[in-house]
């Protein structure tokens, strides 16, 4: 700006200039995380089984890693063995590696009719045959295999996502929570109820959070079962107080001699009261079984704590039958009544927790199937086991956040060695090879769609550094945090810089999987080039300058003022743009269009 020294005008600059393409940060697409192009993979197409077709046509791009999407188990069995067999020759011949996504099945036995140990064994067998398979395509090294945390079972939304390790339960916003023996699941959000009696007779209001829903689900639970059984011994101890006193004395030769009675030599007084006293036993037996049913629950639900004292409560019952006669048909009566009070008593703290958040039940499930599927697939190849990376889902679904990840693959790699040692193996080494084969996909995409629940940014990144020690494969895909959509990177909001940081050395090392099925689907072209610009990684093998996101500015010279067609492309079709082809009339040929060298198009 320069100022006149007469008239008192101002003269500006009639160039303004603009943002250097030479700088390394060139590019509104530059994420500010740089990444070497080498570790950058794409998936092959998930609706097709020929993935060798499908990979060739992608190795075209200059890709470094191809992941073969079998998410459909009815894709991933329609690929034969020959296959993956051949993708893992022309790997070796193209000096590309290969991982793969495993068939999308719920890992924890949860369907719509609730919970199977039968439909878990199921989902395992289907896991530990993909980790098998993939040993086909490369059976000289350990392949990462991605399957989901859990799929179709909704989870808990949060505004405050707990924190294990900082022993904070977290404040939700909605939980689900499951009956442990049947697998239900029953919704819990906020709610308010509204009570008589307050001190001037005003309706009292009362606000449960989620987690105040489920413990009063558990204690009701427990005194429902508990006063039903009350309520019919009430009826047996009617019928024994009306009736007892008629028959008492007859009750020892009564059985002494069962089945060897003629009911006719009875009064009809005491044919009545034995009917009845009949009825009575019947009620008690009957109340017996509940009670042995509703004490099993407790005891296999409870914790160690409720253990001890149904040991307790166990050797009081045992001491008072062996007190009374056998006979004594009111002594059992006062001895169940002892118990099923000791039981419901609100100072022995006997309600065992059986319905638990998902999270939890899905957690203790999910680790029985792929601890047990890693272990199954170390028997059978030892050291070149394949990995198996436990993905998060998409946020929303149960097994969504770095917390509950970080849990399930904890637990996962103790059910391994749990199984490891049962069949001889050294402690020390089962723990080793459970680091080792067991760890973490993270979808960077998937854990932004908490956005949608109005988790913060800075909650998102916490939750990567929550896992970052135990991932093994990296997932890329933008959105903006409300749908599933899958752009490039650096084309929504998700803190890829800051998630990377966090990953630290672990992210740095991992394969990225390009997942842009959106991007594939609207625009049609592959999402390599859009990708390499997001990362600003080296146009060179140098790693230095210039970088992917430069290249936007690079072009800005030859087209300034060139627009339109104004070179003569038959001419360059015909002859070539130098000296090297021969015309047609001489024998040439009309050189078909090779594509650009990022667009996966083959050349003709």
């Amino acid at each position: 700006m320069a100022e006149a020294k007469k008239g008192g005008y101002n003269i500006g600059s009639i160039y303004q200039g603009g943002y250097s393409s030479l700088s390394p940060k060139y590019g509104d697409v530059f994420t500010g995380y740089r990444i070497n192009p080498n570790s950058f993979g794409i998936t092959t197409d998930p609706r097709t089984a020929n993935v060798i077709q499908d990979a060739s046509t992608k190795l075209n791009m200059g890709i470094k890693q191809i992941e073969v999407t079998a998410v459909s188990p009815e894709i991933f069995d329609a690929m034969p063995k020959q296959q993956l067999k051949e993708l893992n020759r022309l790997s070796k011949l193209t000096g590309v590696d290969i991982s793969i996504h495993g068939p999308v099945v719920d890992s924890t036995g949860i369907s719509q009719q609730g919970f199977s140990e039968i439909n878990r064994e199921s989902s395992e067998r289907k896991i530990s045959d993909a980790i098998i398979r993939s040993h086909e395509l490369n059976p000289d090294g350990n392949i990462p295999v991605t399957f989901h945390a859990a799929e179709g079972i909704p989870g808990a939304e949060w505004k405050k996502i707990p924190e294990k390790a900082k022993g904070f339960e977290g404040e939700a916003r909605r939980l689900i929570a499951v009956e442990k023996e049947s697998g239900k699941m029953v919704p819990l959000e906020e709610e308010k109820r509204f009570y008589p009696g307050g001190p001037s007779g005003e309706v009292i209001e009362k606000k449960y959070s989620p987690e105040e829903n489920l413990r009063i689900v558990n204690d009701t639970e427990w005194d429902n079962k508990i006063s039903q059984l009350f309520f019919t011994k009430e009826r047996a101890d009617e019928i024994l107080e009306q009736n007892y006193t008629q028959i008492q004395h007859l009750i020892p030769y009564l059985n002494e001699n069962k089945g060897k009675i003629r009911f006719e030599d009875l009064t009809q007084t005491q044919q009545n009261a034995y009917i009845k006293m009949e009825d009575a036993k019947n009620y008690l037996s009957e109340i017996t079984k509940n009670a042995n049913n509703i004490f099993s629950k407790a005891y296999k639900y409870g914790n160690e704590e409720q253990k001890e004292k149904l040991k307790e409560l166990s050797e009081i019952y045992a001491k008072d039958l062996q007190s009374i006669n056998k006979t004594d048909i009111l002594g059992e009566s006062r001895a169940m009544h002892r118990l099923l009070n000791e039981l419901q008593s609100p100072q022995n703290n006997l309600a065992p927790e059986m319905f638990v958040p998902i999270e939890k039940f899905a957690v203790e499930q999910s680790s029985k199937t792929f601890g047990n599927a890693a272990f199954n697939a170390y028997k059978k190849f030892g050291e070149k086991s394949p990995i198996l990376s436990i993905e998060n889902p998409p946020a929303g679904f149960a097994l969504s956040t770095g917390e509950d990840l970080k849990n399930l693959v904890e637990e996962s790699r103790k059910q391994f060695v749990e199984r490891a040692k049962s069949e001889g193996m050294n402690e020390s080494r089962a723990e080793d090879a459970a680091k080792k084969l067991i760890g973490v996909t993270w979808d960077v995409g998937h854990i932004n769609m908490l956005r949608k629940q109005g988790i913060s940014e800075k909650d998102i990144i916490k939750e990567t550094e929550k896992v970052a020690p135990l991932v093994k494969h990296v997932h890329l895909s933008d959105n903006f945090g409300f749908e599933h959509t899958e752009l490039p990177m650096g084309m929504g909001n998700v803190p890829i810089k800051e998630i990377m940081d966090k990953l630290g050395q672990q992210g740095f090392d991992a394969k990225k999987i390009i997942e842009a099925g959106s991007w594939w689907q609207h625009q049609r072209t592959p999402p390599f080039k859009e990708t390499l610009e997001a990362f600003g990684s080296p146009i060179y093998s140098m790693q230095m300058a210039p970088y992917w996101n430069q290249n936007a500015g690079f072009q800005q010279s030859y087209y300034a003022g060139l627009a339109g067609q104004w070179l003569p492309q038959t001419h360059y079709e015909t002859f070539g743009a130098g000296f090297l082809r021969l015309p047609m009339e001489l024998g040439g040929q009309r050189g078909g269009g090779e594509g650009g060298r990022m667009s996966g198009r083959p050349m003709e």
